[in-house]
């Protein structure tokens, strides 16, 4: 089978997305399952998003091994259920696959995104391999100005739980349900969080955390299509997004916002949950700590 992508480091192929069954079966005997559903998935978001072509930019010899080929496949509808597989991808292999879903999804932002009052776009950042991965609602003034995720006062503060864990922001995974700032920082509306989900859901696949925590309601409401959620009710329960464990808890923001004993107290308790699924103890702190 012929390689797909172009020549040259900014050469772009375009393929449409049109493929037969029998070209689909003969596709199969060329690649690994794991391409081809990894290639199913992507389409899968393309079409939702009104794309018919799949760019295609060349790539290291690591990502190469990762992403073998970028393809349009025949697509079934997604199933919101279905559980992200395990997957035994080194931590350079995953931080290749991130960078390209980085490039995909602004590549996408620029062209599909209306500009609305944002300046960066703001993807995530921090270990490709986490065990454990933070996901908020979207980026706020400061996000928006470096362009990257919870380095306000509100992320100041999630920096201080993360230590407080015994943990590093370099060892942990953050990100937002929205790539870009909303106008006027309010939350992303349920249009638009249905359209940046596909991106997310591509980003904790190629993660595979054993955790994540959903910061505050907006976050929790999206990751477990629950619009009536209520975060005072839903924090320090277990639940499940695809198969991996999932924690709410108060966002920093509101954190800030209601600095009190109980609240923080509140959040350590969520926190330490977490640490004792990942099989890590718990420090020894405060109860109100951080």
């Amino acid at each position: 089978m012929k390689p797909i992508w172009g020549r040259g480091a900014e050469a772009i192929c375009r393929l449409p997305i049109q493929f037969s069954t029998s070209n689909f079966n003969e596709l199969r005997l060329a690649m690994d399952s794991r391409t081809v559903r990894k290639a199913r998935q992507m389409v899968e978001t393309d079409r939702a998003f009104g794309m018919d072509f799949v760019p295609v930019r060349e790539r290291s010899s690591v990502a190469q091994e990762v992403v073998q080929v970028q393809i349009a496949v025949a697509a079934q509808p997604p199933d919101p259920q279905r559980v992200i597989a395990r997957t035994d991808l080194s931590r350079e292999q995953k931080a290749a696959s991130l960078a390209e879903l980085a490039r995909q999804t602004e590549e996408w932002v620029r062209a599909h995104w209306p500009r609305d009052g944002w300046n960066r776009f703001v993807f995530g950042e921090g270990d490709p391999a986490a065990q454990l991965m933070f996901v908020g609602e979207g980026p706020g003034a400061e996000e928006d100005a470096q362009g990257r995720p919870f380095v306000g006062a509100a992320g100041k503060l999630l920096d201080r739980q993360i230590i407080a864990m015994g943990l590093a922001r370099e060892a942990v995974y953050i990100a937002n349900i929205a790539k870009t700032r909303p106008p006027g920082n309010r939350v992303p509306t349920p249009q638009e969080a249905e359209r940046w989900m596909p991106w997310l859901e591509r980003q904790i696949e190629i993660i595979c955390p054993r955790v994540i925590i959903a910061l505050g309601a907006t976050a929790s409401k999206y990751l477990l299509n629950d619009p009536k959620l209520a975060i005072t009710r839903q924090r320090g329960q277990w639940c499940s997004f695809r198969g991996i464990d999932l924690m709410c808890t108060f966002h920093p923001a509101f954190l800030l916002r209601s600095y009190t004993v109980e609240n923080r107290r509140r959040v350590w308790e969520d926190l330490c949950k977490v640490l004792q699924r990942l099989g890590l103890e718990p420090p020894k702190r405060e109860p109100s700590a951080p």
